[in-house]
């Protein structure tokens, strides 16, 4: 072979793979790829494959629309296996490997401060769509579940005024949701004017399961003659035996009622609900809303589904909301540039599942109506209470010292997490 012919075979072996690299990158480009970034696997499955499964729906319904900007949606499916590590590997992944622009996923407060630095390193986008402890507002995290404000606030007012509860147990699982939300949640009944006295704090480990010891001092408790409530920050599957326990020892919901933050249709069902009903929970949505909007999802979900037996819940309409929220942003935008988007977000109102709108605050957060719901025995819950309108997520506590004097607003000129009205500085550059 003469040496023009060599480089002749070069060149056209190089542009052979210059052109499948391009055919390659244009039918990357022919989709809008979405990262769904939730637990298949380990101890939060039950809970995050729902929400999976919710977002696959979501991402149909679009694509059967005509998908966005003219381009099918394409679901990227990873599991980081209920692995608090694992799930920032997996976010890096979603970014820099699978090129998505936009990310729905986590459950745990755990999880999502694992991905934090993820995504404000590289830019991304993550809906957030779970109830959590607030104290946080980060430019890269758009958090359609409840803050304290919207959940934890309202419900101790529903207890203090309409159950006329004087004690309080909180009693959550150790780690930083249940331990954040009860600072808050301390501060708050004291600032109301209850005595430290008159206020129990309990933690257990994930999974816990012998309650007998922890059941009896709560009765022990709430004995003193005064009405007692337990405000529930327990997650998981330890839920189970501490119900079962409650009525092991006679405590029904008339002697102390229990309203759970975490306790939601999906973890009722399948479960023997007797030692549970007359119960309360706190949530933004219950499947037994009605509107024409919630019986449109809930048919489509078990049409999608294909079990006519299976729920909906609060994060799935948060995944709900904020999937819409970030299609409407990039059509406003024009683009899926992560950026832009971000920039497009605040201000954007969709349908909630109520009847109602919500709209993306310049906080991240969103604003919700507030429900307490009593458990049945059928695993749903009976509206029992709820707020006069929308409640605008926030993102740093009025009841914590360190917080009171921060607000978040990541329009220009401030764009800060969490400026200091006080000193008229930005503490940080996100949260």
């Amino acid at each position: 072979m003469t040496k023009t012919r060599f480089k002749n075979l070069a060149m056209a072996l190089v542009i052979t793979a210059v052109s499948f690299a391009a055919a390659g990158l244009a039918r990357a480009e022919e989709t809008i790829k979405v990262g769904i970034l939730h637990s298949l696997s380990g101890t939060m499955a039950i809970s995050e494959t729902t929400l999976k499964d919710t977002m696959l729906m979501l991402i149909d319904e679009q694509n059967k629309k005509g998908g966005l900007l003219g381009k099918k949606l394409e679901a990227v499916v990873v599991d980081p296996a209920s692995n608090w590590p694992l799930f920032a590997e997996k976010a890096r992944e979603l970014i820099t490997k699978d090129h998505v622009v936009v990310t729905f996923g986590c459950w745990t407060s755990v999880s999502r401060k694992s991905v934090l630095p993820v995504f404000e390193e590289l830019n991304g986008i993550l809906f957030y769509p779970v109830q959590y402890e607030g104290e946080e507002s980060s430019k890269n995290v758009f958090y359609t579940g409840a803050a304290p404000n919207q959940q934890a606030i309202p419900a101790v007012d529903y207890l203090m005024n309409e159950l006329g509860v004087k004690r309080w147990v909180l009693a959550g699982t150790d780690y930083v949701y249940p331990r954040t939300t009860n600072k808050i949640l301390k501060a708050y009944l004291i600032a109301k004017g209850v005595k430290e006295s008159d206020i129990m704090i309990n933690y257990t480990p994930f999974g816990h399961s012998d309650w007998q010891s922890i059941v009896s001092e709560i009765k022990k408790f709430g004995s003193a003659g005064k009405k007692t409530a337990v405000v529930s920050t327990i997650n998981g599957d330890a839920n189970v035996p501490f119900y079962k326990e409650l009525g092991n020892q006679g405590i029904s919901a008339e002697d102390i009622p229990v309203v759970a933050f975490s306790v939601g249709e999906e973890e009722l069902s399948g479960l023997d609900t007797k030692p549970l009903v007359g119960h309360l929970a706190a949530w933004n949505y219950f499947m037994s809303v009605e509107s024409d909007e919630n019986d449109r999802f809930i048919r489509a979900w078990k049409k999608y589904i294909k079990d006519d037996k299976r729920v909906t819940n609060d994060p799935m309409e948060a995944h709900y909301i904020g999937f819409n929220m970030w299609v409407k942003a990039v059509e406003k935008a024009g683009t899926t540039d992560p950026a832009a988007v971000q920039e497009a977000l605040i201000g954007v109102a969709v349908p909630n599942l109520s009847g109602g709108y919500s709209a993306m605050m310049p906080n991240h957060h969103i604003t919700k109506p507030v429900l307490i719901g009593e458990i049945q025995d059928n695993g749903q819950f009976d509206i029992v209470w709820e707020t006069p309108g929308l409640v605008a997520g926030d993102a740093w506590s009025d009841y914590l010292p360190g917080s009171r004097d921060l607000i978040s607003d990541w329009r220009a000129p401030l764009s800060c997490g969490n400026y200091n009205v006080k000193t008229k500085k930005c503490s940080g550059q996100n949260y």
